[in-house]
């Protein structure tokens, strides 16, 4: 009976990260398309039916192209990052709150931030192993940015965990069945949002990829598979954040059909930011995360603790 259930778990893994794989291809199909519109030029369009199978033309190119690295690279270290690096953003998937009790876990908050925070490492990693300067660049930029605002992101889901007393993400559902939580705490919901622009490296924070400074940032000397690999976890990244942000704010019931719009509606603000705003300048960027968003956070966790408190009081009275 156990191999049944070992073999059925490894069976839904694979389902998973293969609709997971799916999802990635057509982000990128709207994310050109949607850029396409915003800068008044034609997006994929030749391949197939309105450019339906582009991604996975794209995705036979990059993979078959042949396989360079640079001579004075860490050539392990270069080699594994971005499989690393991929490995890390479909382990997250694995904490999505399925009421079926998929990978649903009691310590899933945990497990999401252990996963968040590795990912630094990956994008330091490629920088360093390069030897090129303007990697190494882009990924000391991509450390300090991500360290930076991943202390606004635990402080915001530090202040949920103390309103509903549990590590579960099944716990964001049951305490939406009346009001979402985008009404209750506004300003959380897009400190949340702006710093999972920051998480991801997208525009108006990718300082990790830079064009106009470092030619292409941490991601330099990647092409073929590599570069694919680091493209597909950062928009496996994306559609993750888009459905954190849908279950956190906006009610979260997975059997709906109106959570998984909602989570395109996300996706695309993420694309719509991309072909919208201009770049920040890197001290405007530690300023907002230490400075504005820090203060915010720290607040409402001193709210969401007063208000507990106080109503355990009114309680016990």
């Amino acid at each position: 009976m156990m191999f049944i259930e070992l073999f059925l778990l490894l069976l839904s893994s694979l389902i998973l990260i293969i609709c997971v794989m799916v999802g990635v291809a057509f982000l990128t199909l709207l994310e050109r398309s949607v850029l396409g519109y915003a800068q008044i030029r034609k997006g994929p369009n030749k391949v197939g039916v309105m450019g339906i199978p582009q991604p996975f033309c794209d995705a036979i190119k990059l993979f078959t192209k042949e396989q360079t690295y640079p001579m004075l690279s860490n050539y392990s270290s270069y080699y594994f990052s971005p499989i690393f690096s991929l490995f890390l953003s479909l382990s997250l998937w694995m904490s999505m709150p399925y009421l079926m009790s998929f990978f649903s876990f009691d310590m899933g908050i945990l497990f999401f931030l252990c996963c968040t925070s590795l990912g630094a490492y990956t994008v330091m990693i490629a920088g360093w192993s390069s030897n090129s300067n303007y990697a190494l660049l882009g990924g000391l930029r991509s450390v300090a940015q991500t360290i930076s605002y991943e202390v606004s992101l635990i402080l915001i889901m530090l202040s949920f965990i103390f309103m509903m007393g549990s590590f579960n993400f099944l716990g964001f559902y049951f305490y939406q069945s009346f009001i979402w939580f985008l009404f209750l705490s506004f300003p959380l919901g897009m400190v949340w949002f702006t710093s999972s622009l920051a998480e991801t490296n997208r525009t108006p924070f990718d300082f990790a990829e830079g064009e106009s400074e470092l030619v292409s940032g941490f991601n330099v000397e990647y092409s073929s598979g590599g570069f694919a690999l680091i493209f597909l976890s950062e928009y496996s990244s994306i559609l993750f954040m888009s459905m954190l942000f849908s279950l956190m704010f906006l009610g979260g019931y997975l059997g709906s059909l109106i959570f998984f719009f909602e989570l395109v509606f996300i996706s695309f603000l993420f694309i719509w930011a991309r072909g919208t705003l201009p770049r920040f300048r890197y001290d405007k960027l530690m300023y907002l995360a230490w400075k504005c968003f820090l203060p915010l956070s720290l607040n409402y966790i001193m709210f969401f603790v007063g208000a507990i408190l106080m109503l355990k009081s009114i309680l016990l009275m």
